[in-house]
This record gives C-alpha cells, structure tokens and sequence, in this order.
C-alpha cells in the first residue's frame, strides 16, 4: 500500500495560524509570508521541542506543590481543616458524593499524569526522530489536544462549591493558594502541547 504524498513532495506548505497552503520556494526559507495572515512560514515551529519540554517540566515542577498544599478550607460550625487534593477526593467520597470525588480524582489526578506522560513520550520519540507508532503518536496528541479543555474541572468544582457553601456561623468553604499552582499546571500543560508541532512526529520520514 503506498502512502499518501508530503507537502515536501507536492511543493507546498501549511500555514500554522489560518491553515492556507502556500507554495513552498526553497529560496525564500525563513522570509516566506502567508499571504492571507502575513505569518512567516516554517516546515516546523522554531524551537518548537525546547519550548514544549520547558513547559512541560515547569508544568510537573507546579504539580507538586499542588498536591501538597491545601486547596480547600472548610468551615463547620466554628470548627475548620485545610484540605490538599486527596483529602477532597477521600472525603467526598466517605460522604457519599461519590460522582464528585470520581470527577475530582480524574480531573485533578489521572488526567495531568497522563498528559505528563503522554507530551513526555511524544517529546522524545520526536527529538530522536524515531518512527516508532507514527500514527498511534499523532492520535495521542490529539487526545492530549482534547482533554486539555475539561482540565479545569477541579477548579471549577472548589469554586462552585466555594459559592455555594456559604452559611455564616454555620459552614464555610474557601479556596486555598493549592488551587492556584494546580490552576498553573493545567495552562503549562496546555501551552506545552500548543507549542508541540505535531508535523515533528513525521519529521525524518521519507518525502
């Protein structure tokens, strides 16, 4: 079976911010324009793997202190604790709420160590140009694409719940400064696979 045609081969070139197809002149490398949105064109996004593996590891560096420190304080009848993620999770679910200690679990752990590991396999196999599961590689990217927009589901959830529980002298719940680093983590996380040029899984192929 033989594979579809590069845009190497057809002499063409995709414009990363509109999507136009540009004819691809070798004389013009690094000066070409999109004509449509005045962008200069590139095969690929300049230092696109160096940008992508510093957010990435400041994003993991982040995700430390926001499994550490408390993300919630809650307040009942005078008496009140500081909760770290986990502590969320394990309460909710002893309280029988457990629709939203699974959403919490998910959101705030299984995701953000599987993008980790994800961006990390995709950032290696692509510096080392490997042709490993190609295909399989660029699915994953754009599972990672996907998921990024349902990261702030935890933060989404203490906030609700911060706006709903609000009974002065009664109970109170307030957000804590473990939110704000986990909120970091999600948007490092995204901007880490924002600046991942998918094309790099392909890079070293045949045109």
């Amino acid at each position: 079976m033989t594979s579809p045609p590069r845009a190497g081969q057809l002499g063409v070139l995709g414009c990363h911010t509109c999507g136009l197809v540009c004819k691809d002149t070798p004389a013009d490398a690094g000066r070409a324009r999109c004509p449509r949105c005045g962008v200069a064109l590139h095969r690929t996004h300049p230092d696109s793997i160096a940008r992508a593996w510093a957010l990435l590891i400041a994003g993991v560096i982040f995700y430390i202190p926001a499994n550490v420190l408390p993300v919630m304080y809650t307040s009942l009848l005078g008496s009140g604790t500081d909760s770290t993620i986990m502590d969320g999770v394990i309460e909710f679910w002893k309280s029988g709420s457990y629709g939203i200690a699974v959403v919490i679990f998910i959101a705030s752990v299984a995701v953000p160590c599987t993008k980790f590991l994800v961006l990390g396999l995709l950032l290696m196999t692509s510096q080392q140009r490997s042709s490993w599961a190609r295909r399989e590689r660029a699915k994953l990217y754009r599972l990672v694409e996907l998921i990024g927009y349902w990261s702030m589901l935890d933060v989404l959830v203490v906030a609700v719940i911060a706006a709903l529980v609000q009974f002065p002298g009664l109970s109170d719940i307030e957000p804590r400064i473990g939110i704000f680093f986990f909120g970091m983590v999600v948007i490092l996380t995204m901007l880490s696979a924002m600046n991942f040029d998918p094309r790099l899984i392909w890079d070293g192929d045949k045109e």
